[in-house]
């Protein structure tokens, strides 16, 4: 058989008639009819709010994203009145359950650079010498060698598990920073530089100080950084990621094996990869639209967009809509704030400005051209790439930031499952194939 006939055979035996869907019940993506999740777990760690039921009528409301109970608003605004960076804080607040205080967070900072450094030789023998065009890819599989340096791997009591998090929490900046520069030398044929982890610096300046040649940044650039770490840190248990960290914790693996996972899961275009998707299009609209100051052009370039017939044909507006908010989002609120300043400060306010139109226009095109009056919202996909790329981080390196940052809700969801859980997921699968006679050779 040729490679065609192969792929024809797997498709037509693979395809299943959606009308049995319906049949039985079937609840498609963990999605009941009416676009919420099927409740499968409870959680302490984190709440997304973006409606409320009433008598059995989905009401939208504006989001909230809520960390042990604290709205991230607030865990934002602290932060900033403090004049200091606040995803250390965060990872703290999810881990442990509860506000650090001035010298608890001073202890867990120290701790977690002391931890930044790679073990000996892991940079040489597992990133450089194994290099990876694609830096998800490389991450996963850093995760899953640092098994190999440690002394109790298969341990799942409460303090080494909590141990093997630490130190992946911390090691991940540095871990991705790498992978970058191994993939940009070895693929890109460009200067390795590598640069040695500053204990006493924050995540968001640790990333910025690994993967730039000179090492330079302001102050401004990491303020917005964090920012970024802090809203995209945790998002509840169901996220597709954070839902296979507590699948695959359930079968009391290895917690590298467990997070390596979450990291697989997060590469996905549906899920960690789509931001760059909006940095594609909001490319393509850039060329497709004379005049990013005329709302009327802007519109008609998104009507062409949703109808298919600009940028990938999806009929997708990306970095729009989501599965919970409705209203708003808001970490993007958030980080659109911040993003206008250091857009002014990058001479980029006419980009941002185009973004903002394009965020206020979505909502009526949408209705236009799909004759809904669904509430749709613009989520923080939209502004995090064009905050990336704003602080001149390659797009190879948009995701890994998202993992260097959701990494803080895995570890705390992991712990959680760990302590809470007892039970292996094991959801049902109805199996609709007919029962069919074997055939002996002779006869096939």
């Amino acid at each position: 058989m040729k490679e065609a006939e192969y792929v024809a055979l797997a498709t037509e035996n693979n395809s299943i008639e959606m009308d049995l869907y319906a049949k039985y019940n079937v609840k498609r993506g963990l999605r009941n009819a009416d676009g919420t999740g099927v409740l499968v777990g409870l959680t302490r760690v984190g709440d997304v709010h973006g409606y409320i039921m009433d008598e059995g009528e989905r009401i939208a409301i504006d989001g909230k994203l809520y960390y042990r109970g604290i709205d991230v608003e607030e865990l934002v605004a602290g932060a900033a009145a403090a004049n200091r960076f606040g995803f250390e804080e965060t990872i703290f607040l999810l881990m442990f359950g509860r506000l650090p205080s001035a010298v608890e967070l001073a202890d867990f900072e120290n701790l977690l650079g002391e931890q930044r450094k790679l073990p000996d030789n892991f940079a040489e023998d597992t990133i450089m010498k194994v290099p990876s065009p694609d830096i998800m890819n490389k991450l996963a599989r850093s995760v899953l060698t640092c098994y190999a340096y440690d002394k109790s791997p298969e341990d799942l009591s409460p303090a080494n598990v909590m141990r093997q998090c630490i130190q992946l929490i911390a090691r991940f900046p540095t871990m991705a920073a790498y992978a970058y520069m191994a993939k940009k030398h070895y693929y890109d044929h460009q200067s390795l530089f590598i640069h040695e982890p500053e204990p006493t610096n924050s995540t968001a300046e640790t990333i910025l100080s690994l993967i730039r040649p000179d090492q330079k940044f302001t102050r401004l650039e990491a303020e917005i950084l964090d920012l970024a770490l802090v809203l995209h840190a945790e998002h509840g248990g169901g996220n597709n990621s954070t839902f296979a960290v507590h699948l695959v914790s359930s079968a009391d693996t290895d917690t590298y094996s467990a997070i390596a996972a979450g990291v697989g899961s997060l590469k996905g275009f549906k899920h960690g990869g789509a931001n760059l998707k909006v940095i594609g299009m909001m490319d393509d609209i850039k060329a497709g639209v004379k005049d990013w100051a005329d709302t009327g052009e802007i519109a008609d370039y998104l009507v062409k967009i949703m109808k298919g017939e600009a940028y990938d044909g999806s009929g997708l507006i990306y970095g729009q809509g989501h599965a919970v908010y409705t209203v708003s989002d808001p970490r993007a609120t958030l980080l659109r704030d911040k993003a206008g300043v250091l857009a002014a400060e990058k001479g980029k306010t006419d980009e941002f400005i185009l973004y903002s139109n394009i965020e206020k226009l979505v909502p009526e095109v949408f209705r236009k051209v799909k004759n809904s009056d669904k509430t749709i919202c613009t989520n923080v996909d939209f502004y995090s790439g064009f905050v990336y790329r704003l602080l001149g981080i390659p797009s190879e390196l948009y995701t890994p930031i998202f993992a260097v940052s959701r990494i803080a809700g895995w570890c705390a969801h992991r712990m959680e499952e760990l302590v809470s859980g007892g039970r292996i997921i094991r959801p049902a699968y109805k199996c609709v194939q007919p029962r069919l006679p074997y055939t002996p050779m002779s006869g096939r």
